[in-house]
């Protein structure tokens, strides 16, 4: 199965720049944790194929770099699906996928004209700014638990 879900991301990323359908097995996705120092945070992902490919990855600690003082950005080692659409306004606590490998995660909310592959989006974002600090951080994003 996870064979040809990897034949399946290689054909969608390799051979069409367009954007992907979103994915029906998507629908059973579940919520995961984003942990930055001793804090965390819970996000809801979306149900797409952009997100349940990224959720496949999990979990993973990524050293995220900061881009004009509004997000954390990081490029994968491979590249996911894409659903990118003209988001207009990214909002404080979204986790976008820019191009088909940069995990972008927001902590400031402020218009584009960028198009993103939304993966979700952290609703409660008190203390996402201060936790993200200036500088490069080191972020883990991990399935959250049922417990």
């Amino acid at each position: 199965m996870k064979l040809l879900a990897a034949i399946m991301m290689l054909f969608c990323t390799a051979c069409s720049p367009e954007d992907e359908p979103v994915s029906p097995s998507a629908a059973t996705l579940g919520d995961i944790t984003i942990t930055v120092g001793s804090q965390t945070f819970s996000a809801t992902l979306e149900k797409n194929s952009t997100a349940e490919a990224f959720s496949a990855m999990l979990p993973m600690t990524l050293e995220m770099s900061d881009l004009h003082g509004n997000e954390k950005y990081h490029y994968l080692s491979q590249s996911l699906p894409t659903n990118r659409t003209s988001i207009g306004t990214i909002h404080a606590g979204d986790i976008m996928l820019y191009q088909d490998n940069c995990v972008v995660l927001f902590y400031e909310t402020f218009n584009t004209s960028y198009r993103y592959s939304r993966i979700g989006h952290i609703a409660d974002t008190e203390g996402l700014k201060q936790a993200l600090g200036g500088g490069n951080v080191t972020i883990t994003f991990s399935i959250q638990n049922d417990n």
